[in-house]
């Protein structure tokens, strides 16, 4: 279908409806071609109505766009009445209608919809009317208990994705479009729903299966039906078939000598291919073919813990223990008709550091079916928060069924997926209400507590649910004990600080420290990257915006993140190098040496510490923030260290003690490891060794003495299946010599600095 895109400001607009193509043809609003999935602001940025959003201080046009109305229409050809539409994506306040006639309004960006009406055989107008957000969320009175970042209370009610409205990571994009795909498909009479496999339980090499299938079937007996159900993986095969006595039908079966799915490390991510045919006296009727793997998974988690890490937060699949090493995923581009072509690279980079967990973070969006089979057939857990985050959200009737309505949709939607371990009711939210300064009890929450816990239960029985991340249970909420995973944020000074290497959490579920873009990715979004504060010491307009602030405002919310940054870098270095890219490199090392901290703290803490998801992986528009790879897919330092630190079997120092430092070998594999290693100065050797790493542990290898107050660079070196890994450790980082460093990392190899071009030097 080819679109055209309508658009004119409320005022212009607003005491006349437009439900026609004609009527818009007359309108003499402004129209182009629309791109579809798209959205309003990148046609007008295709056409050259509106500059490029993401340079300079560009974004800030975007809120001139808050009251615009957005018409999309199209001529749809109908060659039968079992015909309908199918929205995969509406953001988010639109009227469909179809020959005039209005037939849907939407209200939800994460639903699909289907729609269909009293066709016309051959030609049907479609007009889609996109309303303004902004002025649409002003019908809604939110109660005086609610709370929201400042820019965000227009989010509360609103299914809509949070930071589109504005965060700390992202700019103030409100949007309108249509932005997934939209098409033309058949209804058959008789057709599968819904089907769900899953593992109930697995003793030895036999998994217990439950089966469930809803089907719509137009014959008067449903006892003419039947249901097949194949799956093969290798040489594993079922076969299951029964008849029905209802459209609704469950049965169990088992499969022996099955193959199992692992997340990546602790085995194989096997794939069954499995058909679904809805059988019709003995004729099939429909089919439904899906990958998904056998397996169960656990989250064995405490209500707290304490100062001596009496409690647990650990992931198990299939019965063994899981070390999680993430990342926390957000929105892959401000504008999310974007996302699709951004994906496939965003994937690679996720599997190739070696992550064995994402964490889809409750501001963004459900991610595509691609997202969800790349982690299936690369064995990444996906922690999925529901879509909430940072807010006291209103607990009322209205918002938990919208809720619980979008809730059951994406459950339905990938309960299939092996990957998927863990639903969670949202981010921040329970933490938040201690930033709101009110007196309210977050186990009182009925939409975390009740209604989305009980859509979880409903429709997907076969992995786990969390109130909130991080979750405050009314053990924590009375003062007894510790939460036992954390959001570490802190005061984001020193990274070996007290609140970093005193936490008492067994699990990091965020964790994060600021790293700025490469010289030639700067220059890509800024007029004068160069010129990083004005002559007061205040940042300039350009930084401000890419910190990312939704205003210019010195105290506006998120206006520090500049000054944060650079700060981070005098606590490395003890003061920032004059010539720009050494700059650059400075902050690139801090935040690669912060996060390498992070995940060897909790590695070296192996089982006390069951995983880390830091913060993160990809930016999704040109900023200065704590991803390791900016939105140009160039890699930061930090992108090279953590790929070290994140090797399956991987030898590093834990912290001086006693005048010493301990050499500790952490084993992921669910194999032995014998290790040759050597630990360096210079070019001189002080340990050497063989060493069998056992299977999911870490050990002591060795310490080595080192003198009192030293700032040394020490390479470890170790040879395991013929093959030659290396890590390193700073002593003392702290205050240190930046011409020392990089003489070091070019001495090793570790210099790896990408996008500085050498008409920048």
């Amino acid at each position: 279908m080819e679109w055209t895109l309508v658009y004119a400001h409320h005022r212009d607009c607003c005491v006349k409806q437009y439900h026609t193509i004609s009527e818009l043809k007359n309108s003499g609003f402004d129209s182009m071609t629309a791109s579809v999935p798209g959205c309003l602001e990148i046609d007008l940025m295709k056409t050259g109505k509106l500059e490029e959003l993401y340079f300079s201080t560009n974004a800030l046009k975007a809120q001139e766009l808050e009251d615009v109305h957005v018409w999309y229409y199209t001529v749809c050809n109908i060659t039968n009445k079992n015909q309908y539409l199918y929205f995969e994506g509406i953001d988010t306040f639109a009227d469909i209608y179809i020959n005039g006639g209005l037939v849907k309004s939407t209200d939800n960006m994460y639903l699909s919809y289907d729609v269909a009406a009293n066709w016309l055989m051959g030609e049907n107008e479609i007009v889609v009317h996109i309303k303004p957000t902004m002025l649409e969320t002003r019908k809604y009175k939110t109660p005086a208990a609610c709370y929201a970042q400042n820019y965000n209370y227009p989010s509360l009610y609103v299914r809509k994705a949070s930071h589109m409205f504005g965060w700390d990571i992202m700019p103030r994009i409100v949007s309108a479009g249509l932005w997934k795909d939209v098409s033309v498909k058949e209804k058959k009479c008789n057709r599968i729903g819904e089907v769900y496999l899953a593992a109930t339980h697995i003793e030895n090499d036999t998994a217990f299966m439950r089966f469930y299938i809803n089907a719509e079937l137009s014959g008067p007996f449903a006892t003419e039906y039947a249901v097949r159900v194949e799956g093969s993986c290798g040489d594993s095969y079922f076969l299951q078939e029964e008849k029905l006595w209802h459209n609704t039908h469950a049965f169990t079966f088992e499969i022996e000598n099955c193959k199992l799915w692992w997340p990546k490390h602790a085995g194989e991510p096997n794939l069954y291919d499995v058909t679904v045919k809805l059988l019709y006296r003995d004729e099939v009727c429909d089919t439904y073919e899906f990958k998904t793997g056998i397996r169960t998974v656990e989250l064995n988690r405490t209500d707290s813990t304490d100062e001596e890490g009496n409690g647990e937060f650990c992931f198990k699949v299939n019965g063994k223990k899981i070390f999680v090493l993430g990342t926390n995923w957000v929105p892959l581009d401000a504008l999310h008709a974007n996302d699709k072509k951004r994906l496939p690279k965003a994937m690679e980079l996720l599997d190739d550091i070696g992550c064995n967990m994402v964490r889809c973070w409750g501001g963004n969006v459900y991610e595509s079916d691609d997202f969800y089979q790349y982690c299936d057939a690369h064995g990444i857990m996906v922690w999925q928060d529901f879509a909430m985050g940072c807010a006291v959200y209103p607990d009322d009737k209205l918002l938990c069924e919208k809720i619980e309505e979008e809730a059951v949709y994406q459950i339905k939607r990938l309960r299939n997926h092996p990957s998927l371990v863990l639903w969670a009711g949202d981010n921040e939210c329970d933490v938040a209400i201690e930033w709101a300064n009110i007196t309210l009890n977050p186990n009182h929450n009925s939409l975390t507590r009740n209604f989305l816990r009980r859509a979880v239960e409903l429709h997907d029985y076969s992995r786990p649910y969390l109130p909130s991340s991080p979750f405050i249970s009314k053990m924590v909420y009375k003062g007894k004990g510790i939460k036992p995973e954390e959001h570490m944020w802190g005061p984001r000074d020193y990274f070996k600080g007290p609140f970093y290497k005193d936490t008492f959490c067994h699990f990091a579920s965020e964790i994060g420290y600021h790293g700025f873009p490469s010289p030639e990715s700067l220059s890509k979004f800024l007029k004068e990257p160069e010129q990083i504060f004005r002559e007061d010491g205040i940042p300039t307009d350009e930084y401000l915006v890419h910190a990312a602030s939704m205003e210019l405002d010195v105290k506006a919310p998120y206006a520090y993140r500049i000054k944060l940054a650079y700060d981070q870098v005098l606590t490395l270095f003890g003061k920032a190098e004059e010539n720009f890219n050494d700059f650059i490199r400075q902050s690139q090392i801090s935040q690669a040496e912060a996060k390498k901290y992070f995940i060897e703290k909790f590695r070296i803490g192996k089982w006390k510490r069951t995983g880390v998801i830091w913060w993160n992986l990809l930016d999704g528009w040109p900023q200065i923030s704590d991803a390791i790879v900016d939105y140009y897919f160039t890699k930061k330092l930090a992108y090279h260290y953590i790929k070290r630190s994140q090797k399956p079997v991987c030898l590093m120092f834990d912290e001086p003690q006693g005048g010493s430092i301990r050499l500790v070998g952490v084993n992921d594999l669910p194999k032995n490891k014998t290790v040759n290693y050597r630990v360096k100065r210079e070019d001189t050797i002080l340990m050497e060794g063989t060493a069998v790493v056992p299977a999911d542990s870490a050990i002591t290898l060795g310490n080595l003495e080192i003198a009192d107050g030293e700032k040394a660079f020490y390479l470890i070196e170790w040879e395991m299946d013929g093959e030659v890994f290396k890590n390193h450790y700073y002593t003392n980082i702290i205050d240190i010599d930046y011409q020392a460093y990089m003489r070091a990392l070019k001495q090793y190899g570790m210099d790896e600095f990408e996008g500085f071009k050498e008409v920048l030097e």
